[in-house]
């Protein structure tokens, strides 16, 4: 098929065929397809317009198969990166509930599952756990550990199960030019008519049924066609119009109307700080006064998206080393200090969410117990930080005492102790104490040891890292150092 020449294009009208031709057309393919082998389906779904739009399409169309036809599971999947927009959180969860009340009551082969990324590489225990700096174009790190592996692990074990399987995705390329680029490239590797691989999982071909279909065409759609699972397309629009400046969302009357279409709006993760504003949140906790409870998300995000956050971070790598570009040193973690301050205000925005939010809210968590207990581990174990303070920083903020373990972590070293070790070192010579403090940490790991094999490798790392008087000492010894090698360097070839 091809694109007609009309001023406003709406897939719906290709090949001259209009709306219920080809819907018609579509369901076909769907089902066409989906008898086409055994093999199961998995449908990404974000709650969403697009995906949305998608399922309910392959859900309508499968409807005209007898029972016994409707053999081959499809299984439904959302990934919740426990950072996402409290509003849409919910959204989603009802949904996919939805989903699985129906699908069983309409003997429909449909399976709603919702992923989260392990607590390992939740984005607070890599922000305030490890001091990742925040996410930003050239060190995008929570886009794959939140989302993208999630879902591949669940898409992988089915493929593995079965030896292949299908994904059906809501990607179009009117969303931007990037992605019709995308797209348009993919589909150049095409092994089927409409089915192109996926790089990242084997035996795993991707369908994109409403790849053609502009912002118009999907409202159009969903306007026009019940929900299936028993969800109201109309309260998903209200949900949109919310997120959208000026709540300017136009219904379609006919489709070749010039009017701007609801659906510019992207929900995603509250803390994202790959764009400059989260628009859609806070167009939500501005358009509806119902919505102002969430007005505590967006000043904690702007205390993430601070321009310049060298002070907020170690000159050193995340190992100790001094590393440079364009003459600068390459900031690494957030320091311990910070990393505290994070913490004490993400745990205070959560304290007044929930003396604001509605009452269906009430519980709301941004940051959960599993979380705390790695990011403390991480802090003690990773990192020396044996002050331990994660637990006072928890009482102080919340009022109760922190239901951790002491992790087998017990130290004859307190915090009163370190504080006394903190003054003698003075402000001025904060690399020494924290040297200290690791080789004290370092020498209590390895006192029940029977063997000490390792033992002053992992010292003399420790005094590698911060035997520098200062940043300044450290950034010219580097300098110096760095020097002085590129000359024998030299000198050897």
């Amino acid at each position: 098929m091809t694109k007609n020449d009309n001023h406003q294009y709406s897939a719906f009208q290709l090949d001259g065929m209009g709306y219920k031709k080809y819907l018609s057309f579509l369901y076909e393919e769907v089902r066409n397809l989906y008898q086409e082998d055994p093999h199961p389906w998995v449908i990404g779904y974000s709650g969403g317009k697009d995906s949305t739009a998608v399922l309910q399409l392959i859900w309508l169309a499968l409807e005209d198969l007898p029972a016994d036809e409707r053999n081959k599971k499809i299984y439904i999947i959302s990934t919740d990166t426990l950072v996402e927009n409290p509003v849409v959180a919910r959204w989603v969860r009802q949904s996919l509930n939805l989903i699985n009340h129906h699908a069983q009551k309409q003997d429909m082969p449909f399976e709603a599952n919702l992923l989260h990324p392990e607590t390992t590489n939740s984005f607070w225990v890599n922000l305030i756990g490890r001091g990742y700096p925040r996410p930003w174009s050239k060190f995008r790190w929570c886009t794959d550990r939140l989302k993208i592996e999630p879902s591949n692990k669940f898409i992988e074990k089915v493929a593995n199960q079965y030896g292949e399987t299908i994904l059906a995705l809501g990607t179009r390329k009117y969303e931007s030019a990037k992605r019709a680029s995308n797209m348009r490239r993919h589909e150049k590797h095409r092994l089927r008519d409409r089915l192109s691989p996926n790089k990242h999982v084997d035996n795993c071909l991707i369908y994109t049924p409403i790849e053609d279909w502009t912002n118009d065409d999907v409202w159009a759609f969903l306007m026009d066609k019940d929900n299936p699972w028993g969800l109201s397309n109309s309260e998903l629009l209200e949900l949109y119009k919310d997120a959208t400046e000026d709540r300017e969302c136009p219904m379609i009357i006919e489709l070749d109307e010039k009017t701007p279409s609801c659906g510019k709006s992207r929900f995603g993760c509250w803390t994202c700080t790959l764009v400059t504003r989260d628009s859609s949140l806070e167009n939500m906790a501005t358009n509806d006064k119902a919505n102002e409870w969430l007005l505590p998300l967006i000043q904690y995000r702007n205390h993430l998206t601070v321009k310049d956050d060298k002070k907020m971070r170690d000159f050193r790598r995340m190992k100790g080393s001094v590393e440079f570009y364009k003459g600068k040193p390459i900031h690494g973690p957030y320091l311990q200090s910070q990393r505290e301050i994070f913490l004490r205000q993400l745990l205070k925005t959560e304290k007044t969410m929930r003396q604001n939010a509605p009452m269906d809210f009430g519980d709301i968590s941004l940051i959960s117990i599993e979380e705390l207990k790695e990011i403390r581990r991480i802090w003690l174990v990773e990192k020396h930080e044996i002050e331990d303070r994660l637990p006072v920083i928890y009482k102080d903020e919340t009022g109760k005492t922190f239901p951790g373990t002491n992790l087998q972590h017990y130290h004859c070293f307190g915090e009163e102790e370190l504080k006394l070790l903190e003054e003698i070192c003075g402000p001025e010579n904060r690399l020494s104490y924290e040297m200290i403090r690791e080789l004290l940490d370092l020498m209590w790991e390895y006192q029940t040891k029977l063997r000490r094999a390792g033992l002053y490798d992992r010292m003399e790392q420790v005094i590698r890292k911060a035997f520098y008087d200062s940043k300044d000492d450290a950034v010219n010894f580097t300098k110096q150092y760095n020097k002085v090698r590129t000359v024998e360097e030299d000198k050897c070839s």
